[in-house]
């Protein structure tokens, strides 16, 4: 793959909404917060970001509505260095997502499509030169499902791999699974698609057994299992004191594409992105916790 094509997002954009509070409260329990602030986020955005946020070029498909946020969506892409010229603008809402963030560093979030769901077949056939020039595609599961499909399924008519982040975790056709080149899931989301989620090695063999080329199976603290039909193998985590984890498998993704496009073997290329990750959840915020090149070549110089 060429450095000098560029990653293409097909992806959701949000502004998040972000109650901290002590826990995250049960059904039926009120809780008293401590905090709240707004922040730009949506997982296709957030990946376009952790991409940009590290020096590479950097394109989002996709809208945001007329209303307060999207302007401010939009600033936010634009002041990190992603293109924006494939997002749209829809009558209504914006996509908002409502996060409680837990002391703990643990969160749950809801999500409205909004704008979101309004990214329709049109809208990527529109934008299918740009798709078709990329040297790889991001898509989530946070658009309509057949958006995504349809994506993939352009991509595989270009030869354009793609990689996707099941988030969240949906019913997919078995005939998509050999378009596709790095399926990301966590292992919340892996359960859908295996048997044994708990099991990495067994879930990264059964998913390779769908077609995929490629499975990162993201683990938390345990770092990420990876794996080809050629080859499997453990990423070791980085010990750090996390404080917020939302958009954490995001920047993962965004930095694990960068890495591949730069010609990392899959394994480098996971180190590099949990690396990224790593100074992430030591950050607060999602688009805001994504860090830039020289920052994540300064960390794996102090964890050789």
């Amino acid at each position: 793959m060429s450095e000098h094509k560029p990653i293409v997002i097909v992806g959701s954009i949000s502004m998040d909404m972000v109650s901290s509070t002590p826990k995250i409260p049960a059904i039926g329990e009120t809780v008293i917060g401590t905090s709240f602030a707004t922040t730009p986020g949506g997982k296709g955005a957030n990946q376009a970001v952790a991409a940009a946020r590290l020096g590479y070029s950097t394109h989002m498909v996709g809208k945001v509505g007329d209303d307060a946020y999207g302007p401010a969506l939009l600033a936010a892409l634009k002041q990190a260095g992603v293109d924006i010229d494939g997002m749209g603008i829809e009558p209504g809402s914006s996509g908002l997502a409502h996060i409680f963030l837990a002391a703990s560093g643990e969160n749950s979030i809801v999500i409205v499509q909004g704008a979101n769901g309004k990214v329709d077949r049109a809208h990527i056939d529109r934008h299918a030169e740009l798709i078709r020039s990329a040297g790889m595609v991001l898509c989530q599961l946070e658009l309509p499902i057949e958006t995504t499909l349809h994506t993939i399924e352009l991509c595989a008519a270009a030869g354009v791999p793609v990689m996707l982040d099941p988030a969240p975790s949906a019913p997919l056709p078995e005939s998509i699974f050999p378009k596709i080149a790095w399926f990301t899931p966590n292992e919340t989301e892996a359960a859908l698609y295996v048997q044994d989620a708990n099991d990495p090695e067994r879930a990264a063999a059964e998913l390779l057994a769908k077609g995929l080329k490629g499975v990162a199976l993201k683990r938390g603290a345990e770092g990420a299992y990876v794996a080809t039909p050629e080859r499997a193998g453990w990423v070791k985590p980085f010990l750090v004191q996390a404080i917020d984890t939302v958009a954490a498998g995001d920047c993962f993704n965004g930095a694990f594409a960068v890495a591949l496009m730069a010609g990392r073997d899959p394994w480098k290329a996971a180190r590099f992105a949990c690396a990224a990750s790593a100074i992430s959840v030591t950050r607060r915020g999602a688009q805001a916790s994504m860090p830039n090149r020289a920052e994540v070549n300064a960390f794996l110089e102090r964890h050789p």
